[in-house]
């Protein structure tokens, strides 16, 4: 059983960008943060989860380790989730939902095995049962060694709670978060995305720039657990307030659909970073270099998985390709790609690429330059 003050956490990350996650995660203190397939480990108290959840940008969700106990049929499954310290972690008077996952074991009805652990909490602790709960318990029965984590975070992390417009094939906020990591963005320098959509890189930077936390302006599961303080997890968000007022715009993002730059904008406004960003309506062609220090430029472009036809994006490659190499010496670049003949046809020095990463079902991989001459 997990001591209170020494939970097992997961932080569930995609795979191919688990060990930036964990320089994340090593960054802010969290303690030995260990990747590994799908997520990286650390321990800490409950304090620790809720601090994960508000302040990592790179996490997916946020998982405890509750504890693990041998089952071998259903009705030791029954006898032993009862004897499990339900109230130590889950509410009575908050719906749960319980989801179960069964490998290698002799209990293999994962339907069957959730059901015996909704009837314990629900006779034992008094905790009602929903499919719509906030608060869900995964249990994974690998071998006959039944596992019980709690999701600390509800929604996905990835939802931030002021992005309210989107274009087509948008991409996370953490995953934008652990592609500008990976491609060296250390919250100083200026990024531009000459093909920004609805602004989510842009919007990460600035808010890394300043320390504005991901979760400020969202809810979480574990704030409907037995362990929850609201008035500490008040003084931890209050500790972090930021003061973006004096701040000189150093994130640039252009798009040639209109559309897309007002729901940027809009964007921007919400999650308080309008001062330090500006969106502009241009094409590749038109793109003109900031007046600022160099930085980064970093493009998510169509790549014709499902968004235009790809014969004719080698073209589009080609031209961004061309107009980084002539006007932006001194900066480096990042694309991401499904393609590498698309990363190939922009002509720019790219270093050997990242892992491939699930961008919405497609493989996309991390291409970089070093500074460009």
């Amino acid at each position: 059983m997990s001591s209170l003050n020494n939970l097992e956490i997961f932080l569930v990350a995609p795979p191919g960008l688990e060990p930036v996650l964990a320089d994340e995660a090593r960054a802010a203190g969290f303690a030995t943060p260990t990747a590994g397939p799908g997520g990286v480990t650390t321990h800490g108290g409950w304090d620790e989860v809720w601090r994960a959840n508000l302040t990592l940008r790179g996490a997916t969700r946020v998982l405890v380790r509750l504890g693990s106990f041998r089952a071998f049929h259903l009705a030791q499954l029954d006898k032993r989730a009862r004897k499990f310290p339900w109230g130590d972690f889950l509410r009575p008077d908050t719906p749960v939902r319980v989801e179960a996952v069964c490998k290698r074991s002799k209990i293999y009805h994962h339907k069957a095995a959730a059901q015996r652990i909704e009837t314990a909490i629900r006779e034992e602790l008094g905790a009602l049962v929903s499919k719509d709960a906030a608060v869900v318990l995964k249990v994974r029965i690998d071998d006959n060694l039944v596992t019980i984590s709690l999701d600390s975070s509800g929604e996905s992390l990835h939802k931030r709670g002021y992005k309210t417009a989107t274009g087509k094939a948008p991409m996370r906020e953490t995953l934008a978060a652990l592609f500008l990591k990976a491609a060296g963005y250390d919250g100083r320098e200026a990024v531009l995305d000459p093909m920004c959509g609805s602004g989510t890189f842009l919007i990460e930077a600035a808010e890394m720039s300043v320390g504005l936390l991901p979760g400020r302006a969202r809810d979480f599961a574990f704030q409907q657990l037995a362990s929850f303080d609201a008035n500490a997890f008040a003084k931890m968000k209050a500790a972090a307030k930021v003061d973006v007022t004096s701040s000189t715009p150093r994130f640039f993002g252009s798009d040639r659909n209109a559309g897309a730059i007002a729901n940027s904008q809009q964007n921007a406004e919400a999650a308080g970073v309008a001062l330090l960003t500006v969106f502009t309506e241009a094409t590749i062609s038109d793109l003109q270099r900031p007046d600022t220090r160099p930085g980064l430029v970093i493009v998510n472009p169509p790549y014709g998985g499902r968004i235009g036809n790809k014969k004719l994006l080698f073209a589009l490659y080609g031209t961004l390709g061309k107009v980084l190499a002539e006007r932006f010496a001194g900066w480096r670049v990042a694309i991401i790609t499904s393609d590498g003949g698309l990363a190939k046809a922009t002509g720019l020095p790219f270093l050997p690429p990242g892992p491939p990463v699930d961008h919405g079902g497609t493989k996309v991989k991390l291409y970089q330059t070093d500074t460009l001459p």
